[in-house]
């Protein structure tokens, strides 16, 4: 795959990157918490608690890439549209829209870990 120039060219990367539903939970977890915190932070200034924010968003979202996926967390390589990302996923799971966003790029809602891209869907 060539790297992704735009947010739209990473999401579908993104998502094949969290097939496993154990996975995107662990990631529903620690966006929820993180972004929690981070209302909680700016809400009261207490910034010290910045840091823990990272390591409550981050660590579980990386056992599930290390552990269950099996896979390097993209927010090495994309940071910033892997937050973005972390949050559109978050929302979609929120929405009830999440296993249809699977289903539209990789034919399932839980799709096998060697699951194709398909080609032709509608664009996000």
């Amino acid at each position: 795959m060539s790297p992704p120039r735009s947010f739209q060219e990473f999401w579908p990367y993104y998502l094949g990157e969290h097939r496993n539903p154990v996975n995107r939970a662990l990631h529903y977890v620690g966006t929820f918490c993180a972004l929690s915190l981070l209302g909680y932070i700016i809400t009261n200034r207490y910034w010290g608690l910045m840091l823990v924010g990272l390591v409550i968003g981050y660590g579980p979202a990386w056992v599930g890439h290390f552990f269950v996926e099996n896979n390097k967390p993209a927010s090495f390589k994309y940071p910033l549209w892997s937050f973005m990302a972390d949050i559109k996923m978050l929302a979609l799971k929120l929405g009830g829209q999440m296993d249809g966003e699977m289903t539209r790029l990789y034919g399932s809602g839980h799709p096998a870990p060697d699951a194709p891209l398909r080609r032709g869907g509608p664009t996000s």
